[in-house]
């Protein structure tokens, strides 16, 4: 039976090994209370790399034992990304998690050509997202919403392919994958229209595996059966769609923020394509949303 909420999905990772974090900079209260409630959920275990006198004094006004972490001490968030990424690369740690530092130089560091994350020059980062919207018969698992501005059809693929092996370790045994447009027609002058039934035809001849994928879609027949009925489509995704592929960051973006700011949605949240899964939530998001995205990353670490 597949997982239908995020408390499910930190349950499932309870049941399985713990994994080693390493949050970089995480000098701040929502960082440092996620990783401590990882701690106590027997999902992690944790270094933290960052100020020491600033995280002693955010765990003392918060009541949280700092001897449960590893601390790691570097003042500058400059540097604090490069000697978290090195931790990982010693094999000292399973997942890295940005902590109180600008997604620009989190991103840097494991980008870096020398001493980053990246497997191989061909490799394609790009971030996922778990949603759960009470408004949705189950978890929505999306892409790409904040790394990867246009994608193009082979970066398409591979978030096709991240999105999909997330399903699958959410125990969704064949996903039914959405690849939005502004239309649910074939419009050979939208670009979204052409990668999408491209990405389908692929699908169908076996060229991507382990999930149904359908599009081009409009948001409304992926995730509204009326709506397709409707319009007289026919498929098993819609209605049902388990992931969400988006044609550009804009589309993908404004639908993670009106999720979270309009529906009141949970989420997880990580970068795939890296040695290990990297943690990218808001510096804003709660420290709720940052135990749900660690408890997603673990679930996906080696």
């Amino acid at each position: 039976m597949s997982i239908s909420n995020l408390d499910q999905m930190v349950e499932l990772v309870k049941s399985k090994p713990r994994k080693r974090l390493v949050a970089v900079y995480a000098n701040d209260a929502h960082t440092i209370e996620a990783v401590y409630h990882a701690i106590e959920q027997n999902i992690v275990d944790a270094t933290l790399v960052g100020d020491e006198a600033t995280i002693q004094k955010v765990c003392k006004e918060l009541n949280i034992d700092v001897n449960k972490f590893t601390i790691v001490q570097e003042a500058d968030e400059n540097k604090a990304g490069g000697k978290a990424v090195a931790l990982i690369n010693e094999g000292k740690g399973d997942i890295l998690m940005k902590g109180l530092l600008s997604t620009d130089k989190y991103m840097r560091a494991i980008l870096n050509k020398e001493n980053g994350l990246m497997p191989g020059p061909k490799a394609v980062l790009s971030h996922a997202t778990v949603i759960e919207v009470s408004t949705y018969h189950k978890l929505l698992i999306c892409g790409d919403v904040a790394v990867i501005p246009a994608p193009d059809l082979n970066q398409k693929i591979a978030i096709s392919n991240y999105l999909i092996n997330i399903a699958h370790a959410l125990e969704v045994k064949e996903p039914k994958v959405a690849l939005i447009a502004a239309t649910e027609q074939m419009l050979g002058g939208m670009p979204a229209c052409v990668d999408a039934a491209i990405i389908s035809k692929m699908a169908d001849r076996g060229q991507i595996k382990g999930a149904l994928i359908d599009g081009p879609l409009a948001l409304d027949v992926a995730l509204d059966k009326e709506s397709a009925q409707i319009k007289k489509l026919n498929s098993p995704v819609v209605g049902d769609a388990d992931c969400l592929v988006f044609p550009n960051i804009e589309s993908g973006n404004v639908f993670y923020k009106s999720s979270t700011k309009l529906a009141n949605a949970e989420l997880a949240a990580m970068v795939c394509g890296a040695k290990v899964p990297c943690i990218l939530t808001s510096r804003g998001d709660s420290a709720k949303s940052k135990n749900y995205s660690i408890a997603l990353a673990a679930l996906m670490a080696k």
